[in-house]
């Protein structure tokens, strides 16, 4: 009888170790479905996402369905609202041009502080981002493209030995999700991004602070100013 317990009791926890693999999964898979739905437009600003409703589609219990909304809550992607689930976040004009103008003076100020002419070796780690980015933008990737878009300005910014103020760059950036997505899936969008980190890039090589700090600038401007665009159209 005690081995017989043992083992039943073994079983058990292998048992609950796969229904908590399974539930992982399927939680990264609602973590990336949504967040792909959003850049999509599939899901645009004030779309409401309830838990029953990611419980169905993802093969989620209420708990790991909240863990999802909870966690896009924190990036900054939807905002939660109690007992009406949550729905995908959206700005006021006004917040749209105060977070752009906080994006604005903490790139600037990491653009004037990275060593220039850039390293050898932080050059070939920004070249690599950005053929994966280009690679990604021309077999319309868009989860690889936002990814590898975060990634390439966090190596660019962090090279400014200031982790503090990298740390409030990608907060603000977070913050900043609903509207970086917006329109991400516009091929016009995605390219004009992927030239100007090759711009980013040149401007690095040869020394040119002016023209990075310009294009640090101008790099997050289109967004801003597509999001301002479409919400006043439909206001």
């Amino acid at each position: 009888m005690h081995v017989g317990r043992k083992a039943n009791s073994a079983s058990a926890r292998a048992d609950a170790a796969l229904v908590a693999e399974r539930s992982g999964r399927n939680s990264e898979k609602a973590m990336a479905g949504l967040q792909e739905d959003i850049m999509l437009g599939r899901f645009g600003p004030r779309a409401r996402l309830t838990e029953d409703e990611v419980m169905e589609r993802f093969d989620l219990k209420r708990h790991a369905a909240r863990d999802v909304l909870a966690r896009l809550s924190r990036m900054g992607i939807v905002v939660k609202e109690p007992n009406r689930g949550a729905m995908v976040r959206s700005f006021f004009p006004d917040e749209v041009e105060q977070i752009y103008h906080m994006r604005t003076l903490l790139q600037r100020e990491a653009a004037r502080l990275i060593p220039l002419p850039a390293s050898p070796g932080l050059l070939r780690t920004l070249r690599r981002l950005q053929q994966a980015h280009a690679a990604a933008v021309d077999r319309r990737e868009l989860l690889k493209v936002f990814h590898l878009n975060n990634e390439f300005h966090e190596t660019l910014f962090a090279a400014c030995g200031n982790p503090w103020l990298c740390e409030s760059i990608r907060q603000f950036s977070w913050m900043a999700y609903a509207i970086r997505c917006y329109r991400i899936a516009d091929p016009g969008f995605q390219i004009q991004a992927r030239d100007e980190h090759a711009q980013m890039i040149a401007a690095m090589e040869a020394g040119d602070r002016k023209g990075l700090m310009k294009l640090c600038v101008e790099h997050i401007m289109r967004s801003k100013n597509v999001y301002l665009e479409d919400q006043r159209r439909l206001a």
